[in-house]
């Protein structure tokens, strides 16, 4: 399911001494009720920061494991408060989607999702977020979200006929991507509610 989202059909998996020097990390897929229906954010990474291979892409929010965090969870809902200011405790998790490793960052990323009881308000840490972008999951019925075309990886490499979700005109690509298509997959149009 995630491979249909690949920005290469050709991605090698990772072998286990790769896999034990990479960089660990957490992201939070967040769903929350706006004007009636299921919705989740996405960040905006700033395109001026020179040590992140990602700059200018959209993401969810989340970033590198630290040593005083007690799990993947941990990180996934600390990250989600200092990058957009969520509120840690208000966060239900729901569970876990698989585990992935980004190659060009070198990085394996723990996606978890997670609910809000109420439509969240958003402070940004502005030295990593550009932008905060809020979707309704009913976007993603629609035949014409789901699209290919070239894109310019931020080292410059240009990829092409990328699978990509147009986000309202926005480009949601790579892991991401990758990830949330899996989400969509796993949670189908059946599921009309979520617990909190």
């Amino acid at each position: 399911v995630r491979m249909q989202m690949a920005p290469s059909q050709g991605r090698a998996m990772p072998n286990d001494k790769t896999l034990q020097s990479a960089r660990t990390a957490a992201v939070l897929l967040l769903l929350f009720k706006k004007n009636n229906e299921w919705s989740t954010v996405f960040i905006q990474r700033v395109s001026t920061n020179p040590n992140d291979r990602h700059k200018g892409q959209i993401s969810f929010p989340g970033g590198m494991n630290e040593e005083e965090d007690n799990g993947f969870e941990t990180t996934a809902l600390r990250e989600a408060n200092e990058e957009i200011g969520i509120v840690q405790e208000d966060v239900s998790l729901l569970g876990k989607l698989s585990v992935m490793y980004i190659p060009i960052s070198n990085f394996v990323v723990h996606p978890y999702v997670g609910v809000l009881d109420y439509a969240p308000s958003y402070k940004l840490q502005e030295s990593e977020v550009a932008d905060v972008i809020e979707v309704p999951l009913s976007l993603f019925k629609s035949a014409n979200t789901k699209q290919i075309k070239d894109i310019r990886a931020a080292n410059g490499m240009l990829l092409k006929n990328v699978p990509y979700f147009d986000l309202n005109g926005k480009t949601l690509w790579g892991a991401t991507a990758m990830m949330f298509n899996e989400f969509l997959h796993l949670f189908d149009d059946s599921t009309t509610d979520f617990p909190s």
